[in-house]
């Protein structure tokens, strides 16, 4: 069993910074894979990013390309989500999941391929 816990949610002007952050506790979370995603009101689930367990494959959704940046710190049994240059359109909760399959070598996409999530953490950014 995996726990998963992100924090680092909050208000933040549009063009600001934020650096989520989801800690994990329980066995294997250096095997896994991780992913980030999101929810706005009145939508789905979104993708964000995912990244293998030795990092050597990420991948991230068109929207937040080149703006968001997936890390992780496997000594720590932490992942990381640095946001930047922020718009209104990335409000919603964020969430941390983890592939409990270990050491498949890929970073899922797909929300059903993720066995184990966190509460998720709220970032809003106001018009």
């Amino acid at each position: 069993q995996v726990r998963l816990v992100e924090s680092g949610g909050g208000l933040v002007q549009t063009g600001g910074s934020l650096r989520l952050s989801c800690a994990a506790s329980g066995r294997s979370f250096t095997s896994y894979a991780m992913g980030w995603f999101r929810q706005a009101p009145g939508k789905e689930r979104e993708f964000l990013a995912s990244i293998n367990w030795r990092s050597s494959r990420l991948y991230y959704a068109d929207s937040v390309k080149d703006r968001f940046t997936i890390s992780r710190a496997n000594a720590r049994n932490t992942v990381y989500l640095q946001m930047n240059s922020l718009k209104p359109e990335d409000t919603a909760v964020y969430y941390c999941a983890a592939d409990g399959v270990p050491y498949t070598g890929d970073a899922p996409r797909e929300e059903n391929e993720y066995d184990y999530w966190g509460q998720g953490t709220q970032v809003t950014v106001p018009p």
